[in-house]
């Protein structure tokens, strides 16, 4: 068995997986996010990796559910971007700058006026937002100095939990392709470096992981987690990758939306080359699989967006199915731009001063009309990345908001097409998937995909998608006019 775990933003998951996938349930411990003046949203790493610990433990006192099969491997993913400074040791050199952080909203600014922004999508695919890792390291390197040349490290959340476990300094391809590889050679490009002003700071960046790559647990931390002391570590690929391979995806053109905190849209692909947005937005990441690349469009809207909502109308999250019922398609006239987020959207357009706003209200709409005018947006917004990814095969969804069976029947509709659904922890599934391949044991070689995640399938109603190709053509009007206005604050 693997023992799996997600290193989420605010909550760390684990759960065993068994070879032909039944897994336990899932352990969860919550890490704090400081959200400080100045944008800056901040994380702590010894508590992360004390999250780690806790669920570790607690996932493997359920051993027997799965006939108490000796562990194989550690198995890590988590969330991505931002920068995770450390020393030598691992230890941290201050708090973790989260993905959400948007104290480098000004430098995203300065680059999009000199045509670095485009330059640099030109040349890697990445279209940066303010938590990317450039805009972060750029604006530490002007205000706080100090502090890189304090660091031996700039990585990521999962490097960082493994230096800590392992001792290795590495860096998972995924992570990596944010913002400076070259992911067909899996080389650092020195000039996207020199573009954003940081080829002095190279020697922070570890060279990105060969595929297949395990480390091995070192003594101190096997005995904080519970586990053999050299057991193999699989480190990555991080959350968002991870979902497209737990969900099934394995054929070019095949598509996988995660519907949780953020959005994210993502197409398989067999060549290199970023998705041809009218804005340099975007990734385009290596994965652990040869010859194939995921371009994705990560927004930052979803479900955090519509959770201020159904706090702001003092409503549960478990009355969601019930409230879009109770709301007709088109909510009743009313109509949303979800972007909720307070560093704007990243994409399929890359805009810090995006907001969001509700149209069309009047005494007679009511909270149903509301949370569904964000819902149908939120889908909207999901077609418009999928539409600049070119997603041309089947589209499997997962996430948190993926279980409404209300909102999920919105997306088919908005999308135009059958989803199929994944109810599991996907992102631990597609981990689990990569230590089996690393350790030489395929899980899946018999039958392809099979155990990776059960599906069902949620039919797009002919109604639905004509009732919404209208919707979708008004929200991208409105979405226009809109981003004139931002411009010009």
């Amino acid at each position: 068995m693997i023992v799996g775990v997600d290193i989420g933003t605010s909550v760390t998951k684990a759960q065993l997986i068994s070879r032909d996938g039944r897994t336990t349930p899932a352990h969860e411990a919550r890490s704090t996010v400081y959200t400080l003046p100045g944008h800056r949203v901040e994380q702590d790493l010894d508590e992360v990796v004390g999250t780690v610990e806790t669920v570790v433990r607690a996932a493997l006192a359920d051993a027997a559910q799965l006939g108490d099969e000796p562990a194989e491997a550690l198995a890590l993913t988590g969330q991505g971007d931002g920068v995770w400074l450390r020393d030598a040791t691992g230890a941290p050199v201050g708090r973790a700058l989260s993905w959400m952080d948007g104290r480098a909203a000004d430098r995203l600014d300065r680059w999009t006026a000199d045509g670095t922004l485009h330059a640099l999508h030109r040349r890697t695919g990445v279209g940066l937002f303010p938590g990317s890792a450039a805009p972060l390291l750029a604006h530490l390197a002007e205000h706080e100095p100090e502090r890189l040349a304090a660091a031996h490290v700039a990585g990521y959340c999962v490097d960082a939990v493994v230096q800590r476990l392992t001792g290795a300094v590495t860096v998972d391809a995924s992570d990596a392709s944010q913002p400076f590889l070259d992911v067909a050679t899996r080389t650092y490009d020195e000039t996207a470096l020199e573009l954003c002003g940081l080829s002095a700071h190279r020697r922070l960046l570890p060279d990105p992981a060969p595929p297949g790559t395990l480390h091995r647990l070192l003594p101190d931390a096997a005995r904080r987690l519970g586990l053999p002391a050299g057991l193999p570590v699989s480190a990555g690929p991080f959350d968002i990758p991870a979902c497209a391979f737990g969900s099934g995806v394995a054929e070019p053109g095949e598509g996988n939306l995660i519907i949780g905190t953020t959005l994210a849209a993502q197409v398989l692909d067999t060549e290199p080359r970023p998705a041809l947005a009218e804005d340099p937005a975007g990734m385009l990441l290596a994965t652990p699989y040869e010859g194939r690349y995921l371009r994705v469009m990560p927004a930052m809207i979803g479900t955090a967006g519509l959770d201020w909502l159904l706090k702001l109308l003092d409503v549960k999250i478990e009355a969601l199915d019930a409230l879009l019922v109770q709301s007709p398609p088109g909510a009743s006239g009313v109509t949303a731009l979800p972007f909720l987020s307070a560093s704007g959207e990243r994409a399929p357009f890359v805009d810090p001063r995006a907001r969001g706003r509700f149209d069309g209200l009047s005494p007679l709409a009511g909270r149903a009309d509301l949370v569904r005018a964000l819902c149908e947006a939120v889908a909207y917004s999901a077609r418009h990345c999928m539409e600049t990814l070119g997603v041309t095969r089947t589209v499997t969804a997962c996430g948190g908001g993926a279980r409404s069976g209300e909102w999920a029947r919105i997306f088919a509709g908005a999308l135009g097409g059958d989803l199929e659904v994944c109810d599991d922890a996907v992102g631990i599934r597609g981990a689990a998937h990569v230590a089996w391949r690393s350790l030489g044991t395929p899980a899946d070689d018999a039958a392809p995909g099979a155990w990776r995640a059960r599906l069902r399938t949620v039919t797009a109603e002919r109604g639905l998608i004509d009732h919404y190709a209208e919707g979708y053509a008004a929200y991208r009007h409105a979405l226009d006019i809109a981003r004139e206005g931002w411009s010009t604050r």
